[in-house]
């Protein structure tokens, strides 16, 4: 009796975060850590204004090859992993200082990227192809931030993050770094699976505590405060902006001509702005 063939497996791959399980942190640095991560920040806006240029480089050498060119790879490679550590340490889920270099093979935090092949035209259209991931990137970012104080305020009584918060905080480093590494075209898979993945779906076994990222009831529950929290955030933000704008520019006629910008998508407190 003739059987339909078995369904192509995906050989589809998404970037991967690894990181330790949440363990004790030293209460003093992260009393201190907005302070702490000051020569780190500073680092990264710099590498970041390089990596704008080389990803628009990128784009049009990915448009003529299929895909980025070896040294637009190697330094986006290089920066994505070392942007995801001093975030990763920001948001209170490691409590060991970053290094200042790329490669950091000793380090509790790890990226795993694999550049290769590009569709054309979804490079041409990638800045709007990721419009949705990026509201949803924007969303969890200033959700997080909305509570950070508290966050903080729990690791630094406890000393260590709850496993909850952990699960979602990563949840949300993960997927932020997909959202990165696809924007940058380091990657040809779409963010997704920020809920995590189902026990039992690495076959060999679990790597670290985030691959594969398992989430508990509580830890899903918080990614979907944070993301509601982000709603509100930028809903507050519009009216606001748009009163502001309103008493501006409205003229005696009470003709109003501005419009409603919403603010860009800018990783961390600058979410709010």
């Amino acid at each position: 009796m003739w059987q339909a063939p078995p369904a192509p497996v995906s050989r589809e791959w998404l970037p991967v975060l690894d990181m330790p399980e949440p363990g004790p942190q030293n209460r003093w640095t992260v009393l201190l850590r907005m302070l702490l991560v000051i020569p780190q920040a500073v680092v990264v806006w710099v590498l970041s204004v390089v990596a704008f240029f080389v990803t628009v480089v990128g784009w049009f050498g990915a448009l003529l090859l299929g895909r980025l060119p070896g040294l637009v790879a190697d330094y986006l490679g290089g920066y994505v992993p070392y942007e995801t550590r001093v975030t990763a340490y920001l948001m209170l889920t490691v409590d060991r200082y970053p290094p200042f270099r790329f490669e950091a093979p000793e380090y509790p935090v790890r990226v795993e990227l694999r550049p290769g092949e590009l569709n054309r035209l979804a490079v041409l259209f990638r800045i709007v192809l990721v419009i949705p991931a990026a509201i949803v990137q924007g969303l969890l970012n200033a959700g997080w931030w909305m509570v950070a104080f508290v966050s903080w305020l729990v690791v630094l009584v406890l000393g260590r993050m709850p496993r909850p918060l952990f699960e979602a905080t990563a949840a949300i480093l993960r997927y932020r770094l997909r959202f990165t590494a696809y924007l940058v075209m380091l990657s040809s898979a779409y963010p997704k699976r920020l809920f995590g993945e189902e026990p039992g779906s690495e076959p060999q076994g679990p790597a670290s505590a985030t691959r594969p990222l398992v989430l508990s009831g509580a830890g899903r529950g918080l990614l979907v405060v944070f993301l509601l929290l982000g709603l509100v955030s930028w809903t507050t933000g519009s009216v606001t902006a748009s009163v502001n704008s309103d008493d501006d520019n409205e003229d005696d006629n009470g003709f109003n001509p501005g419009q409603h910008v919403m603010a860009p998508l800018v990783p961390g407190p600058a979410d709010r702005a």
